[in-house]
């Protein structure tokens, strides 16, 4: 199954949160915990990396906090991901321009999966976070209806 990293929902949330919030105001990761409920080391290790790279400033002490800095009209869903995790690596066996795999001398797919990986560079650098995160579907309703499959 193809999904984004967990770490990229949590970026996501928290970047929603703090979008509808009024301009200049602080939330703490303990918060955005509490409200949708997400654990809280990994929550706090993204909004660390998003304070590290302009997205937030980080304010400590007691009535500190994360506050959004950056306009989310300027940061691409690509952006977001060479953030949090990272360069996008669609499969294992090449890493720019190395690879990785024991089957790379007779591997028929390298130059397919190479174009398939700048390709979807291409895709999220035109998915803007503002409007990832203000999009409605009518999907949502229904998907929220249905119990948890564990």
């Amino acid at each position: 199954m193809f999904k984004i990293n967990r770490k990229i929902e949590y970026a996501l949330i928290a970047l929603k949160h703090m979008h509808g919030k009024d301009p200049g105001s602080r939330v703490s990761a303990k918060e955005i915990c509490d409200v949708y409920q997400t654990p809280f080391d990994p929550m706090s290790r993204v909004l660390q990396l998003l304070a590290q790279k302009g997205i937030l400033n980080a304010e400590h002490g007691a009535k500190g906090g994360y506050q959004l800095i950056k306009d989310l009209s300027q940061v691409s869903l690509y952006d977001l991901t060479l953030i949090i995790v990272g360069p996008i690596e669609i499969a294992n066996c090449f890493s720019g321009d190395f690879s990785r795999c024991e089957m790379t001398g007779c591997c028929n797919v390298i130059a397919p999966m190479v174009h398939f990986n700048e390709k979807l560079h291409e895709f999220l650098k035109t998915i803007k976070v503002k409007d990832l995160i203000s999009s409605t579907h009518t999907r949502e309703k229904v998907i929220r209806s249905k119990p948890v499959k564990v």
